[in-house]
């Protein structure tokens, strides 16, 4: 498989430039969702590389990563003189990428692509390591090819694009590399406030905003009584020269005590501005960190023979949350993955001795954050059934990553039923 250059970018149409220099092409693809083209597309559309280009859209959400979907952009590619010597850009989420990626690998035997996720989870897990693929049959990924984009651009202006849900969704991916990583990655995701970015921050910014905006209001009222003042001053007979005198004395410290009003308005703003610039460049560095660690990990092991299973950490259950959530209320892959740890990091502790104090941490940590998906004990045949199709899975037999402690990977681990059910048992109950 060829190798994959992950560029984390700064300016992103010199980055994008470089990268399409880089392929030999003939003619140009966008790919992109109904979303993307609407949010993001409109960021690079105007950049002089990508002139010329044609744009593919598919559906949004995880429901249109279909051999329907997929079929369409082999037919736009058809249609639009794709030839072995063209380029696809994937602009999109983690279902853009793996589709697209899935796309370009087939047709006419494969031709050249570039992903620039536009998600958190697509920048950390999706987009990086060369799996692209569909669902089918209802089944997570179950038709797929490995093979790496040309290059992955990471910029995180687009993250801007997203809500918390979708924040945390890629998150969830992240706390899965500290935890195969170590402890004080682990303790820095776990510790991260969400909260802090900009609910109390900039809540505190617009009413210092507000309260300085009612002293303008203030001020400019006290203006208007000296004006009466000075105009009652002036009918008076005696010392109306002095008085008038006193009263544009004050009508001078009203309108300083305005510039004074606005000089801390644009400092509040600032204020916002840094608080905000602050949050997304720790979640910048955060970010690298975790491709890091995947990328590290998909260059020892790039067809998953080994080393690489440790990044299924929370898949077995997760996929099987994923699946089942399709048939009745479909959740976001992060979220699934967040349910899949809890059960396996209770699986690690009872089989491979992971830590108890750490598994509650993180798992409080999840609960906070992700909630609960509901299910009950009838639909443990089910949740189970569906992790029999695991792409892990050797002679019938399902296959677990676990953690002996943070950072000791425990790939190729299985589980009885009973074990499975316990761990199914106190997801629901924890």
């Amino acid at each position: 498989m060829n190798p994959q250059k992950v560029v984390m970018s700064q300016n992103l149409e010199e980055v994008l430039t470089a990268a399409v220099a880089d392929c030999e092409k003939d003619r140009l693809f966008i790919l992109t969702d109904e979303t993307t083209k609407a949010l993001c597309l409109p960021v690079v559309e105007g950049f002089g590389c990508l002139k010329g280009a044609q744009i593919i859209t598919i559906g949004a959400t995880d429901t249109h990563k279909t051999l329907d979907s997929l079929s369409h952009v082999w037919e736009a590619l058809g249609e639009g003189g794709a030839t072995r010597h063209s380029l696809l850009i994937n602009l999109g989420g983690g279902m853009v990428t793996d589709l697209g990626g899935f796309a370009a690998s087939t047709f006419k035997r494969g031709i050249n692509y570039i992903n620039i996720p536009t998600t958190l989870l697509s920048m950390v897990d999706a987009s990086v390591g060369g799996k692209t693929g569909i669902n089918f049959r209802g089944l997570k990924n179950e038709i797929g090819v490995f093979n790496n984009a040309a290059t992955v651009i990471l910029d995180t202006q687009f993250l801007k694009t997203l809500d918390a849900e979708n924040i945390l969704s890629g998150y969830a991916e992240m706390l899965k590399h500290g935890l195969i990583d170590s402890e004080s990655h682990w303790g820095e995701l776990v510790s991260f406030d969400f909260e802090r970015n900009s609910e109390e921050r900039i809540g505190n910014s617009e009413e210092r905003i507000v309260n300085s905006e009612e002293r303008i209001v203030n001020s400019e009222e006290r203006i208007v009584n000296s004006e009466e003042r000075i105009g009652n001053s002036e009918e008076r007979i005696g010392n109306s020269e002095e008085r008038i005198g006193n009263s544009e004395e004050r009508i001078g410290n009203s309108e300083e005590r305005i510039g004074n009003s606005e000089e801390r308005i644009v400092n509040s703003e600032e204020r916002i501005g840094n608080s905000e610039n602050s949050w997304w460049m720790e979640l910048q560095r955060m970010v690298e960190k975790s491709v890091a660690v995947k990328q590290r990990i998909v260059t020892e092991d790039p067809t998953e023979q080994g080393i690489r299973k440790a990044l299924n950490l929370g898949h077995t259950a997760g996929h099987a949350f994923e699946s089942f959530a399709l048939k009745h209320q479909p959740i976001l892959h992060g979220y699934a993955v967040a349910y899949g740890l809890v059960c396996e990091l209770y699986l690690s502790c009872i089989k491979t001795g992971f830590p108890s104090d750490k598994m509650h941490q993180t798992v409080n940590f999840i609960h906070e954050h992700y909630g609960k998906m509901s299910i009950t004990c009838d639909d443990y045949p089910q949740l189970m059934e569906l992790m029999t199709h695991d792409k892990k899975n050797v002679a019938g037999m399902i296959n677990f990553t676990l953690l002996g402690g943070i950072g000791d990977i425990r790939i190729n681990q299985t589980a009885t039923k009973d074990e499975i059910y316990e761990a199914l048992d106190f997801y629901r109950e924890s």
